[in-house]
């Protein structure tokens, strides 16, 4: 979008306003992904497959297949420089894959189906993982046969505290979300009776512990700046956290106290929270609503309420805030599309030319006396050609936006341009390794019976297609 044709009042909204428009995608999306930078947008959906949406054309970029068919994609997690991303699945497995070709780098085996994967904010050879019924763990993916350590789940206690009977209830926890915090040094993970644990990376020791809940974390959010924390709990709680810095050299977990600045909630309907999101700055919080197609906003200075988009009607699943603009992007649960909701943006026409001039209704037009006179061929021919000197550089990035972003070694991916965005994915077919095409649907085309092989005995037969070649006359 061009900037200088939207009115500067607009551009300094923070928050979304209306629904904006859907975005045509294979299969039901059921998790969403913005990148870093926000060019691209990752989708998984049920049927284990990956989807790289262009955000500045809101087609297809790429997609991606390794995961068992039919088996849902759980979560999805990019590299700062946008190269990798790892996906993982109730298969339970987790795939890196490298956007430059569409290969898969690493391919690890969890051992249990897969919560939510997270891979290091530092290196992309690292991810931490919350498993079903099992501990949190944290996989070395340098080598090709990954190293895979077990977290300890079991909350920091003080001596007083602990008692056979408390020790034998806290080993019955598991962990269902986890995270890196963005220093990389230690990793915040939520269990199932509502305990928010602190681990060290280096040392796989949890340092702190402190129960926000009698009931599971379901989500952890982090700010980029990596001082605010929002939890989703299922007591229908939203809360957000202080964090101290952690790369402080004096920094102290046994100092630490985290509390509770706001806690959101519906005391009216008394409505649960499927997904939460931290605005782009972390002075918003998003929440999509159980059974209820509304998206939730409120304002952390005071803690009120300030905006309730109205999608379509279905329930919102997943929701995921633009890293650097006022944009929501949301899964329906129903069908699963991807909304997209954002601001109004009307164009202010008197950006086209320095002279013009918007007013509130008609005026007359005083005429300058050589205004309207007719210019030299000469003079017209050479303004023309001044301006076809003029060289464009369409190739080189702005340097400005590495800077905005902040990530060293700025990464394109490349646009699969055969790509088409179908509704039906099973009109593209794999031509390479990450990589696939549209099916060909020739005139002469075979259809083949199934269930008839030659290992089964059968011999299998094309079935008869119409002819659509036109019968040529006597």
């Amino acid at each position: 979008m061009n900037l200088p044709l939207v009115d500067p009042a607009v551009l300094a909204q923070d928050i979304p306003e209306v629904f904006l428009t859907k975005l045509r995608s294979s299969g039901n999306s059921v998790c969403v992904r913005f990148s870093r930078r926000g060019d691209l947008l990752a989708s998984g959906t049920t049927k284990g497959a990956i989807a790289i949406f262009d955000l500045e054309t809101n087609g297809v970029a790429r997609k991606l297949r390794g995961h068992t068919p039919g088996r849902s994609i759980q979560s999805l997690s990019w590299s700062p420089d946008g190269r990798y991303l790892l996906s993982s699945s109730v298969d339970w497995k987790g795939i890196l894959w490298d956007l430059k070709d569409g290969s898969r780098v690493r391919t690890v085996n969890f051992g249990a189906p897969v919560y939510i994967a997270e891979l290091h904010p530092h290196n992309h050879l690292s991810c931490v993982a919350a498993l079903y019924e099992h501990h949190h763990v944290i996989a070395d993916l340098t080598s090709t046969k990954p190293a895979i350590y077990t977290l300890p789940t079991t909350p920091k206690r003080s001596t007083s505290d602990i008692d056979p009977k408390q020790a034998a209830q806290d080993a019955k926890q598991v962990t269902c979300v986890t995270v890196f915090l963005p220093s990389g040094t230690h990793i915040l993970s939520g269990t199932t009776k509502g305990w928010l644990n602190l681990t060290n990376t280096a040392s796989r020791q949890v340092v702190y512990s402190t129960r926000l809940s009698n009931k599971a974390l379901v989500n952890l959010r982090i700010t980029s700046s990596g001082r605010d924390l929002l939890v989703n709990a299922a007591d229908s709680i939203v809360r957000t956290l202080k964090l101290p810095d952690f790369d402080d050299p004096a920094f102290d977990a046994g100092e630490l106290r985290l509390d509770v600045e706001h806690r959101f909630q519906d005391v009216v309907n008394r409505l649960s929270w499927n997904h939460v999101a931290f605005s782009s700055s972390g002075d918003y919080v998003a929440a999509s609503t159980l059974m209820n197609h509304d998206i939730y906003i409120w304002e952390r200075g005071h803690g009120s309420l300030v905006k309730i988009l109205e999608g379509p009607r279905e329930e919102m699943g997943a929701v995921e805030w633009h890293p650097h603009k006022p944009l929501i992007c949301a899964t329906g649960l129903e069908t699963g599309r991807i909304y997209l909701f954002s601001i109004n943006t009307p164009q202010r026409w008197s950006a086209l030319a320095p002279d013009f001039a918007e007013v509130e209704e008609n005026v007359e037009y005083v005429e300058r006396e050589d205004e309207f006179d007719i210019q030299p061929p000469s003079l017209t021919l050479k303004r023309r050609l001044e301006d076809e000197d003029e060289e464009v550089d369409v190739l080189t990035i702005d340097p400005a936006m590495e800077e905005k972003v902040g990530v060293e070694g700025l990464f394109r991916m490349p646009v699969l341009l055969d790509i088409d965005a179908s509704d039906s994915e099973d009109e593209i077919i794999a031509v390479g390794t990450g990589q696939y095409r549209r099916k060909s649907q020739g005139v002469d085309a075979e259809v083949w019976v199934e269930g008839d092989d030659e290992e089964a005995g059968g011999e299998q037969e094309p079935m008869p297609q119409r002819d659509n070649k036109r019968r040529r006359g006597d």
